[in-house]
C-alpha cells in the first residue's frame, strides 16, 4: 500500500504516507485500512484523505534575515554568527527556524507540519549561505542534490599555520567524540563514524596563518572544523577544536564562512549560484594578518 501510494502521490514522502495510512485516513474498497503492508490487487479502489499541515509548535518570531534569494519554493539566506539554526535544549527560540516561520507565510508543510525544510545546517558560529525548502518535494530534491554531490558548498576558513602543499583532501570518517559528547572526532566506521570528505585549497599565506578554501563532499557535523584540526591547521577562533592564541580580533565565532552555494532549482531546473561576502569580522581579521 505505502509503496503504491508513494509512486503516485509524489508530493509526499513515503514515511509521511505511512503515517497517513496508520492514522486511518486511507480507505481500501470503502473500508479503513491502517496497514501499510497491505497487498493490493487489480480493481482495488483506494481513497486518501490528506490532512492540511498542522501548525508548528515552534513560535514564529520576527527576526531580521539577510535574504540572498527567495521564491515560492525555497529561500537562501546569509546566516550571521551566533545564530542557531534549529530549536534545541538551551535554544528554544531566537533560531533561524523561528525567524523563517514569521518570514515565510507560504510554507506548504514538511511531514504534515507547517515548518521550513532545513536542507543542511551551519554551526551556530559559522556564517554564510544556506538553503531552506518551503515544500516537501523541494526539500527531498535539494537533499538528493547534496547526497549526489551535484550541489556544491564552498567555504573560506582562516587557519593557524601554513600548509606545505597547495591543496589536499581529507577522507576520514567522523563520529561523536568518545569522551567529550559536545565534540565530534575522527572515528572509524566500525565504531560508528560516518564517511566524511573535505577538499581544501590554499588561497593566501599570511605569515603563520593561512586563508583556505574548503569544499564539502559530505555534510557531517563540524566536518571542516574536525578535518582542519586533524591536519594541524585548526580554524582560528574555534572554541572546540583549536587551542590557539588570540590573534587580536574579537571574533563572535570561528573564522569559517560558507561563501558560495551552487544548486539546481528543483522546479525551474535553473542553476542558482549564491555568494555571501565575508562578514566584517573576518575581513578585519584578514586585514590585520596581512599587515
Amino acid at each position: 500500500m505505502d509503496l503504491w501510494l508513494s509512486d503516485r502521490i509524489t508530493d509526499l514522502s513515503r514515511s509521511r504516507l505511512q503515517k497517513i495510512i496508520e492514522s486511518g485516513q486511507v480507505t481500501l474498497n470503502q473500508e479503513i485500512c491502517t496497514q501499510k503492508k497491505t497487498i493490493l490487487k487489480s480493481g482495488d479502489v483506494i481513497n486518501v484523505d490528506i490532512p492540511p499541515p498542522v501548525t508548528s509548535s515552534v513560535i514564529a518570531q520576527s527576526i531580521p534575515l539577510d535574504v540572498v534569494y527567495e521564491d515560492e519554493y525555497l529561500i537562501i539566506i546569509n546566516k550571521p554568527a551566533n545564530f542557531v539554526v534549529h530549536p534545541s535544549p538551551g535554544h528554544q527560540d531566537g533560531t533561524l527556524v523561528n525567524a523563517l516561520l514569521a518570514h515565510c507565510p507560504d510554507l506548504q508543510g514538511i511531514g504534515g507540519v507547517e515548518r521550513p525544510g532545513i536542507v543542511h545546517r551551519l554551526d551556530k558560529d559559522t556564517t554564510g549561505v544556506m538553503v531552506v525548502a518551503k515544500t516537501e518535494p523541494v526539500l527531498r530534491s535539494l537533499q538528493e542534490q547534496i547526497k549526489a554531490k551535484t550541489a556544491t558548498r564552498e567555504y573560506f576558513g582562516v587557519v593557524y599555520g601554513s600548509p606545505r602543499q597547495e591543496s589536499g583532501t581529507v577522507d576520514l570518517p567522523i563520529g561523536r567524540h568518545p569522551v567529550d559528547r559536545k565534540k565530534m572526532a575522527i572515528v572509524p566506521v566500525e565504531k560508528g563514524g560516518r564517511e566524511a570528505v573535505t577538499h581544501w585549497q590554499l588561497q593566501e599565506r599570511l605569515g603563520n596563518y593561512s586563508l583556505i578554501k574548503f569544499q564539502l563532499e559530505t555534510g557531517r557535523t563540524h566536518q571542516i572544523r574536525v578535518h582542519a584540526s586533524h591536519i594541524k591547521h585548526p580554524i582560528i577562533g574555534d572554541p572546540l577544536y583549536s587551542a590557539g592564541h588570540s590573534v587580536g580580533v574579537n571574533l563572535t565565532g570561528q573564522a569559517l564562512h560558507a561563501f558560495r552555494l551552487t544548486l539546481v532549482h528543483p522546479i525551474t531546473q535553473e542553476v542558482i549560484e549564491s555568494i555571501a561576502p565575508l562578514p566584517p569580522e573576518m575581513e578585519k581579521l584578514l586585514r590585520m594578518l596581512r599587515k
